[in-house]
Formats: structure tokens, C-alpha cells, sequence
């Protein structure tokens, strides 16, 4: 699960993870990241750095 806001400067971030999480199977990180207007580099670490560990968390319920 994305976080909804940046950590540092509470840009709403949540809302391109669903395009840039399918665009970077076939594109550069970076050039997905600039077609979508995330310029802050805060908020792209936001998105390069995020793992998806939901569905491994599941296993454990």
C-alpha cells in the first residue's frame, strides 16, 4: 500500500502509483516519473523505493 501524501512534503502522490507501478515494466523509472509531474525528489523516492509487502503480510493472518 502506497502512503497517500509524500513523508516529507505532503504532495498527494497516491493517485499515479496504479500507471507508474504498469509503465515501469516497459520505461525508465525517471521518464515514467516526469510524464506523470512527480519533480520533487522527495516524491519520487517515495515512489522508487516503495516495496509492495501486502500480499506477503497476508500469508500471516
Amino acid at each position: 500500500m502506497i502512503p497517500v501524501r509524500c513523508f516529507s512534503c505532503g504532495r498527494v502522490i497516491s493517485h499515479v502509483w496504479e500507471e507508474y507501478r504498469e509503465r515501469i515494466k516497459t520505461e525508465p523509472p525517471g521518464k515514467v516519473m516526469d510524464d506523470l509531474g512527480i519533480d520533487k525528489y522527495c516524491c519520487r523516492r517515495m515512489l522508487l523505493s516503495h516495496v509492495e509487502i501486502v500480499d506477503t503480510l497476508r500469508r500471516y493472518q
